[in-house]
């Protein structure tokens, strides 16, 4: 008996050490559950802004809403508000350490509502496309090109997403400041912003009826350019990666406060500029390229 004392004594101390240890695990578990849920949360608020902005475009265009903006401004609007739940959900999933794949998967879905179908159901809501195909209209094959041309940039986005999580998911990305094809947010960002700001200039001036059908016709455009964008090769920079999280040089400090300012004068204007810069920068550049004389290069 007394040889097997201290025998009992080790297996006490082990059966405790090992409930404490369950016990800590417990309280780690429960710790950590509100971080971990933290960018599924932002993750969510993605695609709810997507849902939103889809509801608000297909309210009629008198229906009351504050500061006298249209329905129009109102999803245009959560489209934006989407990109920043967007862009904070990823970052907070590495800081948190709360990666996953189901993280991913529901970010591309998130995705593909709030930057895939909001953008080109405002846009056809903009355009006033009625049911064609179905309903007699004054112009149906404006309306079927439209219904069309959405449905482009719809295609275009899902396969752009797809992509995207295919080469994330194999490591193919050879430069990280680099995108292969037009992003989903920057697509969504165009066709958003030149809506937001035809719905504020059509609440300042009355344009001619030639001038708004030219501005119906070039959304259209637009809509089309920028969903080719998506899928195709051409080199897009990645802004978060090479201008926000390194240290910034003193002239792109400068440049995030003159657009702040521009953004605080005149909204509509800046983000339109903005993106449709951030839409023509890769095929203009490659298009310099190919222009310029070889000696130069």
């Amino acid at each position: 008996m007394v040889g097997r004392l201290p025998e009992t004594q080790t297996d006490d101390d082990t059966a405790e050490l090992s409930s404490r240890r369950a016990r800590r695990r417990r309280r780690l578990r429960v710790r950590r559950l509100p971080i971990s849920v933290l960018p599924t949360m932002l993750t969510l608020g993605n695609v709810l802004c997507g849902f939103a902005a889809v509801f608000f475009a297909s309210r009629p265009a008198d229906v009351g809403l504050p500061y006298g903006w249209t329905p129009l401004m109102f999803a245009a609007g959560l489209i934006f508000v989407g990109m920043i739940f967007d862009g904070l959900d990823g970052r907070v999933a590495r800081l948190t350490n709360s990666t996953s794949e189901l993280g991913e998967q529901l970010d591309s879905m998130a995705d593909m509502v709030t930057f895939g179908v909001a953008p080109a159901f405002i846009a056809i809501q903009l355009v006033g496309v009625g049911a064609p195909y179905i309903s007699t209209s004054s112009d149906p094959y404006f309306g079927r090109a439209t219904l069309l041309i959405g449905c482009i940039y719809v295609a275009c986005a899902a396969l752009r997403l797809a992509r995207y999580s295919v080469e994330a998911r194999a490591k193919r990305t050879a430069d990280p400041n680099i995108f292969k094809g037009l992003p989903s947010p920057g697509a969504a960002g165009t066709v958003a912003s030149l809506a937001l700001l035809h719905q504020h200039l059509l609440g300042v001036v009355d344009p001619a009826p030639w001038l708004f059908k030219t501005a119906e016709f070039g959304m259209v455009a637009v809509m089309l350019l920028v969903g080719l964008a998506m899928v195709s090769k051409l080199p897009y920079v990645h802004v978060m990666n090479r201008y926000i999280r390194d240290r910034a040089k003193i002239s792109t400090v400068a440049g995030y406060v003159i657009l702040s300012l521009l953004l605080l004068i005149a909204p509509q204007w800046s983000l339109a500029f903005a993106f449709v810069t951030y839409a023509v920068s890769a095929p203009t550049v490659k298009a310099w390229r190919k222009l310029r004389p070889k000696s130069a290069a």
